[in-house]
């Protein structure tokens, strides 16, 4: 089923441009933001941490007002690493689903964010394939 970029289904999907000047929209990112977490559900991925990455995309809506140069008017991709890390160091996640949820709540707790993009790689959990994971999408 196709979703045209102003449709949303039950699942709070929707389509949208990442950067569009004629509708205010500005484009924040992390991508590929390496580190090691307590997730998994099997037994041998209990109490033991392994490498995964995640890339967040952020359509922003740009305020009436220019930012000034200045980081309080903007949404800061450091404060976006700094919430993951707060996330993964609460303890044990037992799906990528969940850690990929929780990002996107976070990041959509700033106003100024109307669309959040999550992609979470596990990159040891199946030696053959170079990652296995989800990407979520989720907005306002």
């Amino acid at each position: 089923m196709a979703i045209d970029d102003t449709s949303a289904n039950s699942n709070n999907l929707v389509h949208l441009p990442y950067a569009d000047a004629s509708t205010g929209v500005r484009h924040v990112f992390v991508r590929d933001y390496l580190t090691d977490a307590e997730i998994g559900v099997w037994s041998h991925e209990k109490g033991a941490t392994q490498k995964i990455r995640i890339s967040v995309d952020l359509s922003v809506s740009e305020s009436a007002t220019h930012h000034h140069d200045q980081l309080e008017n903007v949404v800061c991709y450091n404060e976006i690493v700094l919430g993951i890390k707060k996330i993964i160091d609460v303890g044990h996640i037992q799906l990528v689903e969940t850690l990929a949820e929780k990002i996107a709540a976070m990041s959509l707790e700033n106003s100024q964010v109307i669309k959040a993009r999550v992609k979470v790689e596990k990159l040891e959990a199946v030696p053959e394939a170079a990652s296995v994971g989800v990407e979520i999408e989720r907005h306002r």
